[in-house]
């Protein structure tokens, strides 16, 4: 019989603890970011698996204290209040950030974008939810990208354009801390493995981990497995997890920047890469492509992992790039294919 212990450690509010399920791994579970953490690491000769489960939740926390759009007193709320065309330089850290998600959207042509706040209010996604007017869901994209707000790739410098528009962290904030993460233990001999909220990531010291891969309609309803290699992060967009529902009719949580809609609720895309936060915006920016466009996207730009689960009539079929190829572990009950360019 193997013996748990739970260990409540001070100032780790809310609610968070440490447990030994077994003599070979610590694990911690907490919240934040507005999700689920969930950090384990084996355990070593030098018991260093405390501290370095604390690193990580600082780390985490630390990027939650500068990105967070509910709290009004963060880096990214100060830049989202500031005056119309007024220049406003960030603190290094979000500069670094805001410039990295800027490259993302040209790379992705707006498929991926962070200035989409206004639409994300004219459909009301962080409360209820609503169906906006033409005429509103119009003001909102006059209020959205580019044209609204301007991010300085070099510098990092923001500049509003529109009363309305402001800067959404939400499809780049978790890939930013699990990057902020692999910086701070790149050195480390750690066997590490994180979970926030569904974005996963494995330290360089570890071994190649399986992980399992969700029905899109069920996350708790796994139907595939994947491998995770050392070193790497692995995101998922669907529409599984968040969404609204409005005149009876679910709307996704995904906006298309681009139509300033929900995207279809079609799926999955999961995306592999050393970068954590390419890994969070290429999950979304595919997802909003769609199950025809997102698949050849990513096979023509040869160095994204992607794995694609398309609901059809007769089931959900399984696509994956060639990057992705080594990392799959099929299923023989499901239809899979990988993309032919």
């Amino acid at each position: 019989m193997l013996l748990r212990t739970l260990l409540m450690l001070p100032g780790l509010a809310p609610g968070p603890h440490i447990t030994a399920p077994d003599s070979l791994e610590l694990v911690r579970e907490t919240w934040v970011m507005g999700t689920r953490l969930v950090i384990s690491v084996e355990r070593d000769s030098t018991g260093a698996e405390v501290d370095a489960s604390e690193a990580v939740l600082e780390n985490i926390q630390e990027v939650e204290k500068l990105l967070s759009t509910w709290d009004p007193a963060s880096e990214l709320s100060r830049l989202n209040s500031s005056e119309v065309n007024q220049d406003v330089m960030p603190t290094s850290d979000v500069a670094k950030w805001l410039s990295r998600a800027s490259e993302l959207v040209d790379r992705t042509e707006g498929a991926f974008d962070v200035s989409i706040g206004a639409l994300i209010n004219a459909w009301d996604l962080r409360a209820d939810g609503r169906r906006p007017s033409a005429v509103e869901l119009a003001r909102a994209r006059e209020a959205s990208g580019r044209r609204a707000i301007s991010i300085d790739r070099v510098t990092g410098r923001v500049t509003r354009h529109d009363p309305q528009a402001w800067i959404d962290a939400g499809a780049f904030g978790k890939g930013v801390a699990l990057q902020e993460v692999a910086n701070y233990l790149k050195e480390s001999h750690l066997k590490i493995f994180v979970d926030l909220g569904g974005q996963l990531w494995l330290s360089p010291a570890s071994a190649t981990r399986t992980i399992n891969v969700a029905h899109p309609g069920d996350r708790e309803r796994s139907i595939h497995r994947m491998l995770l290699p050392p070193g790497h992060s692995v995101a998922t967009s669907g529409y599984s997890e968040k969404g609204v529902r409005v005149e009876g009719e679910r709307l996704g949580h995904i906006l298309d920047p681009r139509t300033g809609r929900p995207s279809a609720t079609w799926g999955s895309v999961s995306v592999v890469s050393d970068d954590p936060i390419e890994a969070d915006a290429l999950a979304t920016a595919l997802y909003v492509m769609g199950p025809k466009t997102g698949p050849l996207w990513a096979e023509s730009h040869g160095d994204v992992a992607a794995l694609f689960l398309i609901e059809t009539p007769s089931g959900v079929r399984a696509e994956w790039t060639t990057s992705m190829e080594p990392l799959v572990i099929p299923a023989q009950e499901q239809n899979q294919n990988r993309i032919n360019p």
